[in-house]
């Protein structure tokens, strides 16, 4: 009896073993590092033969060495007839499979983005390797042009300089931290709108051009007055009506955005000086944490009350400003005010009635109106936005500057 035990336990190890060989084989040789191809950007165009042209950008080691400071882009493209197609004919081509667990922004042309991408949306999302956190962009160029020309300025990795460029819209109010999952969500919420950052390149991009832009608060991507080592830029947003894009925003238009999101921390306007006729004042501007928004229906209408709080320091001095008068910062915050309820107004006005667009959300504020999420539905917000009025109430309270105390 105890030779039999001893029989069936050298049987049932030896099966262990080769269960755990097999297993860890087939392991290896799926999932080896040498077998798989990471994609840190994929760029979607419309194709004139085929239905998409996707461009992929992977790291190589450069030549010199294996250094991960050393690596460079390398940029394939495929035409396909589906994002999924064209991924598993980049595995063809690689002799790897293309793994996209590192994939930090996704980019849409423009042209295709006026046709509508929820197909591509939701390929990408039911991919269990695409992070919903990656950063979603439609661009004015073509996509491969555009990552080309997206060589970083101050990085020595593109991958590290996709993940960071979106966190600039907590100082700037330029540009938004917008991600594949927001989008997606938005995509299928009957309360709120999708949107993407807006890209480009800069046409102009010489020593001797100028901007077409006489406000810098205006400039969006392709549009900037900024010259350097790379052309790419990222300011704007691009505004989405179902999965199609409605139209853009501009660098001030993204800041009003940001700011009933609470997503930004401080941001620069520029506003008359009160001193001097035609010329300006810079305003660093602080959002008060107790914006208020309030939405109620007239008539069937939706009539939605904005109350927002800022705190402001001047940020552009001269060597005979009074800046310490207090007539003269309750002037200023006059101005500032009415500044900001200028721009306010036409944000919402133009993403409503123009762009029929709900990006900000508004309609969760409308939910609560309702007793029901049938009636909600009933009432049809997203087609019902674009009758909205708004009554907007800016309240800003400027101090002197940073530093100076006296001029």
């Amino acid at each position: 009896m105890i030779k039999i035990n001893n029989i069936f336990n050298k049987f049932f190890i030896l099966v262990l073993i080769i269960i755990f060989i097999s297993f860890f084989s087939a392991s290896y040789n799926s999932l080896n590092l040498d077998n798989l191809a990471f994609a840190v950007a994929i760029g979607i165009d419309k194709s004139t033969s085929n239905k998409l042209k996707v461009t992929f950008e992977f790291l190589a080691p450069s030549p010199s060495g294996d250094s991960v400071s050393e690596t460079k882009p390398v940029l394939n493209t495929v035409e396909c007839s589906s994002l999924t197609n064209g991924i598993n004919l980049m595995n063809a081509y690689l002799g790897k499979k293309v793994n996209l667990s590192h994939c930090k922004l996704i980019i849409f042309s423009e042209e295709l983005a006026k046709d509508g991408i929820s197909d591509e949306v939701y390929s990408l999302i039911n991919e269990v390797q695409v992070r919903p956190s990656a950063n979603i962009v439609v661009s004015k160029c073509n996509t491969k042009y555009y990552i080309e020309n997206s060589i970083p300025s101050l990085e020595s990795l593109i991958p590290r300089y996709y993940q960071i460029f979106p966190n600039t819209s907590e100082y700037t109010g330029y540009t938004c931290n917008a991600t594949i999952g927001d989008f997606f969500n938005a995509l299928v919420c009957n309360s709120c709108s999708p949107y993407a950052i807006l890209g480009g390149i800069n046409e102009s991009n010489s020593d001797s051009s100028q901007s077409q832009v006489s406000d810098d608060s205006s400039i969006k991507s392709n549009e900037s007055p900024i010259t350097g080592n790379r052309e790419s830029q990222n300011i704007g947003l691009a505004v989405f009506k179902d999965d199609k894009l409605a139209g853009e925003l501009n660098a001030i238009e993204t800041i009003c955005f940001l700011n009933m999101r609470k997503e930004v921390e401080t941001f620069l306007v520029s506003i008359p000086n009160p001193e001097e006729a035609n010329s300006k004042i810079d305003i660093y501007l602080t959002p008060n944490t107790t914006h208020k928004i309030d939405v109620s229906f007239v008539n069937g209408a939706p009539y939605i009350k904005l109350k927002l709080k800022f705190s402001g320091k001047i940020y552009s001095m001269s060597r005979d400003s009074q800046y310490l008068n207090s007539d003269i910062l309750d002037t200023i915050s006059n101005y500032c005010n009415n500044y900001l309820e200028s721009e306010f107004s036409s944000y919402l006005y133009k993403t409503s009635t123009i762009f029929e667009s709900d990006i900000n959300g508004l309609g969760l504020y409308a939910l609560s109106k309702f007793n029901t999420s049938t009636e909600f539905n009933d009432y049809d917000w997203i087609n019902n936005y674009k009758n909205s009025t708004f009554s907007i109430d800016i309240e800003t309270v400027i101090a002197s500057g940073f530093l100076l105390t006296q001029t």
